[in-house]
């Protein structure tokens, strides 16, 4: 029988999958849109449409395909 993951793994993998689908989908959008900023980047209209997007295609692929999001298999919290 196996167990499952603890709370705090599943938690902190979901919260790491985000920010890293964020900072990383999010200065790809800008740098091909021209959004990129001295801070980072900053998306507004189409582009921030797509970066949602793009997270909530991670999130299904990741739970629903392959079998586990970047950080879910990193903390093994699936």
């Amino acid at each position: 029988m196996t167990t499952k993951p603890s709370f705090f793994r599943r938690a902190a993998a979901g919260i790491f999958d985000f920010f890293t689908v964020f900072a990383g989908g999010g200065y790809a959008i800008a740098k091909f849109t021209g959004d990129t900023t001295e801070g980072g980047f900053q998306l507004n209209g189409w582009p921030a449409a797509i970066l949602f997007a793009i997270i909530i295609a991670y999130f299904y692929l990741g739970w629903k395909v392959v079998g586990g999001t970047l950080w879910q298999r990193i903390f093994g919290a699936r």
